[in-house]
């Protein structure tokens, strides 16, 4: 039987058919995705810790040491790397490939909640992600001022613009590089300090307690109680000043006798620049398999109300869009797509020297 035959005499029938395939493909083309790299999923978690103040020394061996010996007790972990800075451990871990990461997400859980009694007291408690090595940000922006402080741009990228940009579809996470969050920093003479008979570790103990939000009490009669609450927190420099730190020959020690309260960022050692300016950048990620230029399309187009909600001297620019040479990519791709279809078109013109004919296979 030939092949060729029930469609020769059914000419209508197949018209409609070589339609319809043609109008499955022209909807279905939209929808194919777009990444910059085949979709693999490496079960990676990062786990990061925080000790303010410790050395990169006392990080390793206080911190990343006790962590590791439990990390490494894991199942199918092929590969742990660990990083420490000043005040701060990360620590990576890279398992099988057949490894479930929400799985390997619970041991790693677990073995953070065994190493909790051999860790720094003070130490916050350890966090934990799931990340995939293999991806590079979408889009970095930098934002700055010529106005304003740099810890104030912080608490706006921090809060608004960040927060808002990961909820937008196809973003997985958004990072603030460079990032200034204000702090109170207490500048100490040590002369004045020696004087007065006091130590470093007096004054850190009457700032931590000085500044606790926390319940006073419990205020009770015949029949209800209350609980007596007030946020006594310091917030400004010019109120740490004023912070009564000891007695001595009955007379109150206050900051500003042995030194000053200064407002500035949490860390000085962590900056970033947007056209040689001091600047917070803003790393946006997007989600597994989501369209990679549709994704830092819906960013861009949603900036204009972002920067609606902030402060006009506030300014965000786009320094780094991973998606131009993907979009370059893609045009390549369809001009070659339509060229070739030209091309296919046009020999089998010249071959049939018909145009009728043509545009069936056409």
């Amino acid at each position: 039987m030939n092949i060729s035959a029930p469609f020769i005499h059914r000419p209508v029938a197949t018209s409609l058919l070589m339609v319809a395939v043609a109008f499955a493909g022209l909807v279905a083309y939209p929808l194919l995705p777009v990444a910059p790299l085949p979709k693999v999923d490496f079960p990676t978690i990062s786990v990061s810790a925080s000790l303010p103040g410790a050395s990169p020394e006392t990080m390793a061996s206080a911190v990343a040491q006790p962590l590791e010996r439990q990390f490494s007790l894991i199942a199918g972990v092929t590969q742990m790397t660990s990083t420490s800075t000043l005040g701060a451990t990360s620590i990576n871990l890279q398992f099988e490939l057949n490894r479930d990461i929400d799985a390997a997400a619970q041991d790693v859980q677990a073995a953070i909640a065994a190493a909790g009694r051999q860790l720094p007291t003070n130490l916050p408690s350890p966090t934990y992600r799931k990340v995939n090595p293999a991806d590079s940000p979408v889009l970095v922006m930098g934002v700055h001022s010529d106005s304003l402080p740099l810890t104030v741009v912080d608490d706006y990228a921090d809060t608004i613009l960040a927060q808002q940009m990961s909820q937008i579809d196809g973003v997985s996470q958004v990072t603030i590089g460079g990032e200034q969050k204000p702090a109170v920093r207490v500048q100490v003479d040590p002369a004045k300090l020696a004087a007065k008979n006091l130590t470093l570790e007096d004054i850190r103990g009457v700032l931590a307690a000085t500044t606790t939000n926390a319940a006073k009490g419990t205020l009770y009669s015949d029949i209800r109680s209350f609980t007596l609450a007030a946020n006594d927190q310091l917030s400004q420099a010019s109120d740490y000043n004023n912070v009564i730190i000891a007695y001595r020959n009955g007379g109150a020690v206050r900051v500003k006798d042995v030194g000053q309260a200064i407002d500035g960022p949490e860390n000085l050692y962590t900056g970033a620049w947007d056209n040689n300016k001091p600047a917070v950048l803003l790393v946006v990620f997007k989600q597994p398999g989501a369209n990679v230029i549709e994704t830092v399309d819906r960013v861009k187009n949603a900036l204009p109300r972002l920067q609606a909600a902030i402060p006009p001297a506030v300014t965000v620019d786009i320094l780094s869009d991973r998606t131009e040479t993907i979009r370059a990519s893609v045009d390549d791709v369809q001009f070659t797509l339509g060229l070739t279809i030209a091309l296919v078109v046009l020999v089998i013109l010249l071959f049939l020297r018909n145009l009728r004919v043509t545009v069936i296979p056409g």
